[in-house]
């Protein structure tokens, strides 16, 4: 199943990371990034809408690659899942929250910093974890020093990256996708400014294009 949706997050290349005040923009927005090129949504679990949001993505775009962010705890893993999302991930390394989702067959994607860290996910099995926050933790050099041990391991930065450094992220053979706000950026959320939205989708999913053939 993870092979899959790795498969999946290589293919879109960048993940639109999402945090939604307000469920009834969930509809409006998936529109805006389907329609942009980008069919996929990391909902963080940030805000009350979370769930809901994803419910409604889940619902209303099958296609679409619907996860959950910012999962800190099972029972927040727990309820991602019963409304839809297609993966989970999470800010930092948590092995409860990790194993939970693993013993319910459902792909986890948990954020890491360090050796020490990737090592530990490994340990549980996984080859593809979010590295976060990106820029600030050393960014592509930071991870090109870590990948060369852990020949293994792939990565999804997250933090800090924008159009302007991610070319040079998904350039990366070690890098499966990387997570980014820039596309969705809150006031064009609450302004309903969803033609922005799927403008600057389209300008991610070119660039991806242009990367990645």
């Amino acid at each position: 199943m993870f092979d899959e949706i790795k498969k999946q997050f290589k293919e879109i290349g960048i993940i639109p990371v999402v945090v939604l005040d307000d469920a009834k923009d969930a509809k409006a927005l998936g529109d805006a990034l389907m329609k942009g090129g980008l069919p996929a949504a990391e909902v963080t679990f940030r805000t009350a809408a979370a769930e809901e949001s994803i419910r409604i993505m889940a619902k209303e775009f099958p296609d679409m690659l619907v996860g959950a962010g910012t999962v800190l705890t099972t029972e927040q893993a727990d309820r991602a899942m019963a409304a839809g999302a297609k993966f989970i991930v999470a800010p930092g390394f948590n092995p409860t929250v990790v194993k939970h989702c693993l013993e319910k067959g459902y792909p986890v994607c948990p954020g890491v910093q360090t050796p020490s860290e990737m090592e530990q996910a490994m340990e549980l099995g996984l080859d593809f974890v979010k590295f976060f926050p990106a820029e600030p933790a050393g960014g592509l050099n930071m991870i090109k020093a870590v990948a060369a041990p852990y020949v293994g391991l792939s990565f999804m930065p997250t933090g800090g990256i924008n159009k302007d450094n991610v070319r040079d992220y998904l350039a990366y053979n070690r890098i499966v996708a990387c997570g980014g706000t820039w596309m969705v950026k809150g006031d064009l959320i609450t302004s309903g400014n969803f033609a922005k939205i799927e403008e600057l989708t389209r300008e991610a999913a070119t660039i991806v294009k242009e990367i990645r053939g």
